[in-house]
């Protein structure tokens, strides 16, 4: 197996130990906000205060890996995130929780940004979307594998438990990443010389140093802001699932702790088949067709049957039927994902960190906007069914904007650039 399958192993489980720490709240929050006495609202904060210090710090945090690597910056933030993962158990009332959610997001910030910059280091364009399509669908697993893992542990130990344990897991990912990983081919060794020149030989490999993102051309850029706006329509939509889904099923469709359980992780793994189908089947299209057509038939068709999936939950009182629907919209929506990191890496290439960086932090307003307004929703209108009509239409409006990306016209650099930093 060559090297650069083992950096897909290490990304893979980066992704899932992510969601686990992630999704860990979601399925712990029915008994956290009665425990702690959270309303609908105050959970909202809750799970928004995530999201919005994880958008604030996407950019720099991915922009540091494109200019420092992304052997360092990965292991800063995983470790990061794993004590605020642990800590998360400890906490006693709303503010606390507040605060350390808060601080969670700041170590979650830039993970994919440098895994998408690990992958254009390390992968030619024809595998990129499969790739991402692999580190995507591992998150999908983590997701799915959550209720089972905090559950038993919530009702042996308690809801605080499932949070100590967690947080150990990134530790030890960050002692194998840190020790085996290095920033490019040519730096590790072991790694063949027909694996070197097979990179190489893509001129998207040829340059190898790190490089700071010229903001002032990006910025100017009409595909840059397209991106970033269907990114960030799409997560109205998408963190519905990782914030809200296991409160739905409980207290909007009466499902028991055992039916969530066994039900809430059927999304997850049609979310997984759905990240690598997409993925596989955008290189597909893309070989055969173009980047155009393979980019944009997949990622606008997903969003747009994700929408319709979601818009019909809404008038589905059935909760078997719902969580039917809502896996069959999530798997559609996958299809799109390792397709949009994909095109980051298209568009961006050596500023990719950068680029995908800020995809994600737009992406993360709109999720903070879910989580928030899902809650406010729920209270003034008494009704779980309402947010998920409001999220189907930002799903169709970010379906169109797909269209309007070209992943063939590449980010303008800037006229006059700094040397690269090469990695010492």
């Amino acid at each position: 197996m060559k090297n650069r399958h083992w950096v897909l192993v290490l990304l893979f489980f980066l992704s899932m130990i992510t969601y686990i720490d992630r999704v860990c709240i979601s399925v712990a929050g029915p008994l956290m906000q009665q425990e702690l006495g959270l309303t609908p609202t105050m959970w909202g904060w809750v799970v928004g205060a995530f999201t919005i210090s994880y958008a604030l710090f996407e950019i720099p945090t991915g922009a540091m890996g494109d200019r420092y690597g992304s052997r360092s910056t990965l292991s800063r933030i995983v470790l990061w995130w794993s004590f605020f993962t642990a800590a998360t158990g400890a906490v006693s009332n709303f503010f606390v929780l507040l605060a350390t959610r808060f601080m969670f997001g700041i170590g979650e910030a830039g993970a994919y940004p440098n895994a998408s910059s690990t992958i254009s280091r390390w992968f030619p364009k024809a595998q990129r979307a499969r790739a991402s399509s692999v580190v995507w669908g591992a998150s999908r697993l983590g997701g799915a594998i959550s209720p089972f893992l905090v559950i038993p542990i919530q009702v042996a130990y308690g809801w605080r438990m499932s949070f100590y344990i967690f947080g150990c897991l990134g530790v030890v990912w960050v002692a194998v990443w840190y020790f085996w990983f290095r920033d490019t081919p040519a730096e590790k060794a072991g790694t063949s010389q027909e694996e070197i020149a097979e990179m190489a030989g893509d001129s998207d490999q040829a340059d190898t140093g790190h490089h700071k993102l010229p903001w002032g051309v990006a910025l100017r850029n009409k595909n840059y802001w397209t991106i970033l706006l269907m990114y960030h329509t799409y997560c109205w939509g998408s963190y519905f699932y990782l914030s809200w889904l296991h409160t739905f099923l409980v207290k909007g469709r009466g499902m028991s702790q055992d039916q969530m359980k066994s039900l809430s992780a059927l999304p997850f793994l049609v979310g997984f088949c759905g990240n690598i189908f997409g993925g596989f089947l955008s290189d597909y299209l893309s070989r055969r067709y173009g980047l155009k057509i393979g980019r944009r038939t997949v990622g606008a068709s997903g969003l747009a049957l994700s929408g319709v999936c979601m818009l019909w939950t809404s008038y589905t009182a059935d909760p078997v039927w719902s969580i039917i629907l809502l896996a069959l919209g999530y798997g559609a929506m996958d299809c799109m994902l390792p397709v949009s990191w994909a095109v980051c890496l298209d568009v961006g290439k050596r500023y990719a960190g950068a680029l995908s960086g800020s995809m994600n932090m737009a992406g993360q307003l709109g999720s903070f906007g879910s989580s928030v307004a899902f809650g406010y929703m729920v209270d003034y209108y008494q009704s779980y069914d309402l947010p998920l009509r409001f999220f189907s239409v930002m799903l169709f409006m970010s379906a169109y904007l797909f269209t309007r990306i070209d992943p063939t016209q590449e980010l303008p650099r800037a006229e006059v650039e700094a040397a690269p930093i090469v990695a010492s």
